[in-house]
């Protein structure tokens, strides 16, 4: 079906390279965008426009992919996220830079899961834990990258030219894709689920929107809207994510998965670096390597899961990855003032390798357990579950680690880990430090928590099944 292969995983890595970088390349840059644009107020929007979008739309370009192609799909999406690049770059107001990161997100929502797919198309099973490897590599290193690169293109040229750049880059893309995918593809027709998509929309960023920001009222209707999805779901002609997958316990198993590891991923990553700088005392730099050992462990643990769900399975695989994850979070506990940032990374980088265990087995575990033409709507549906445990995960231990902080610090106003880091900033007492430790230390037992319920998510799945793709 698809030859050459070396020359399209290459663009597949660069395609995934642009998505992966866009993530994480703002955050750096937010004085000089500023500066330029005013509205400090605005700026969060900047980041989370872009993650509310790639979610919503990573289901729906999984479940496109199977009725009209990948190859379109993702030439599509690279195109929508090239143009909101181009209007990003140009941004002449925070509203205006808002709007081009909603649209970069859009077209981000096609890339992740189409490469995926793309990559189980092409490579038999035995390898795909390879290819897999690889393409996570690309998420570890843009990490690694992605906020170094945003700072010196801030500092020595323009904030524009993040966005700019990616403009070649992209279109180089584009052309690999065009010139060497060869897709055959068999179209009949469809009748788009209009209606699940705009519920699926609603529900989604009224959820998201309304745990990130602890408005009940709208997380409310988020999940009234995600419940009457649910219900025309099952009415639908043609439905954005079939009703038999939860009847499924492989992919039913995976989704579950995928929840759990957004919501373990979303801890070290938002919590670690404030521990590092406030706690140990570290620079943010060096915080921010700590936490990028992590993205070390995830892609070398997913290239070696195909060796292991090849001999053992793909759930005995998933099994050993949370057991990574387990001693991770219990390595965790013991950080302590005292303990060296060195150790700190050794926790990250066995987290990582635990992460990647995981969500490789149970990404080509779902793939494998459906036939071709639903690949792309299980893909997407995985890791739009991935996308949407992190979301809940940040609420989650948002709120574990604020009710601690207030517990150890009653009385005294600061009611959340930004009050007490910025305290710590501006000279605050022992006293604020040692209830910020107990408070991320919480945050930490929270994720053995985590991981006892990933277990239990990966035991749906069973030990053997067929494999249909």
């Amino acid at each position: 079906m698809i030859n050459r292969r070396a020359p399209v995983v290459a663009g597949l890595m660069l395609s995934a390279a642009l998505a992966a970088i866009d993530a994480t390349i703002v955050a750096t840059a937010v004085p000089a965008i500023v500066r330029d644009l005013g509205s400090f107020s605005l700026f969060p929007w900047v980041i989370a426009s872009y993650m509310l979008t790639q979610a919503v739309f990573t289901p729906i370009y999984g479940r496109l992919a199977d009725v009209y192609g990948r190859k379109p799909l993702l030439i599509i999406g690279m195109g929508i996220f090239l143009i909101g690049s181009l209007l990003a770059g140009v941004a002449w107001s925070m509203p205006v830079l808002i709007l081009a990161r909603a649209i970069q997100g859009i077209g981000a929502g096609a890339i992740q899961p189409i490469t995926q797919v793309l990559a189980a198309d092409m490579y038999p099973l035995e390898e795909r834990g390879r290819i897999s490897g690889l393409l996570s590599s690309v998420w570890g290193v843009s990490a690694l990258i992605g906020p170094a690169l945003g700072g010196v293109l801030s500092e020595l040229v323009s904030w524009r030219w993040i966005f700019l750049i990616k403009l070649p880059l992209g279109v180089a893309a584009i052309v690999v894709v065009t010139l060497w995918l060869k897709e055959s593809f068999q179209r009949r027709p469809h009748r788009l689920d209009l209606l699940g998509t705009v519920l699926l929309m609603v529900g989604v960023v009224a959820t998201m929107l309304g745990l990130q920001e602890s408005s009940y009222l709208l997380a409310i209707a988020g999940f009234a809207s995600l419940v009457a999805f649910g219900w025309w779901e099952t009415r639908a002609a043609e439905p954005l994510i079939p009703p038999w997958v939860w009847r499924d316990r492989v992919t039913l198993s995976a989704f579950l998965s995928g929840l759990i590891v957004g919501m373990i991923l979303i801890g070290p990553a938002v919590y670690l670096p404030t521990f590092a700088q406030a706690v140990l005392g570290a620079g943010a730099i060096a915080a921010g390597f700590a936490l990028a050992v992590q993205s070390i462990g995830w892609p070398l643990a997913s290239g070696l899961s195909g060796r292991l769900y090849m001999r053992i399975g793909f759930r005995d695989t998933a099994l050993a990855g949370l057991v990574l994850i387990g001693i991770s979070a219990l390595m965790f506990t013991r950080l302590d003032a005292d303990s060296p940032l060195v150790y700190a990374g050794l926790c990250t980088f066995v987290n990582g390798a635990g992460l990647g265990l995981v969500s490789s087995s149970m990404l080509i575990g779902a793939q494998v357990g459906v036939p071709r033409e639903q690949r792309g709507t299980v893909t997407g549906s995985v890791l739009f579950f991935r996308l949407a445990g992190g979301a809940l995960g940040a609420s989650v231990l948002a709120a574990v680690a604020n009710r601690s902080l207030a517990a150890h610090l009653d009385g005294t106003g600061y009611t959340s880990i930004d009050d007490a880091a910025q305290a710590l900033e501006n000279g605050g007492g022992e006293a604020v430090r040692q209830a910020l430790a107990a408070s991320v230390h919480n945050v930490f037992l929270a994720l053995i928590v985590l991981a006892v319920l990933g277990v239990l998510a990966v035991l749906v799945m069973p030990r053997k099944f067929d494999h249909r793709s």
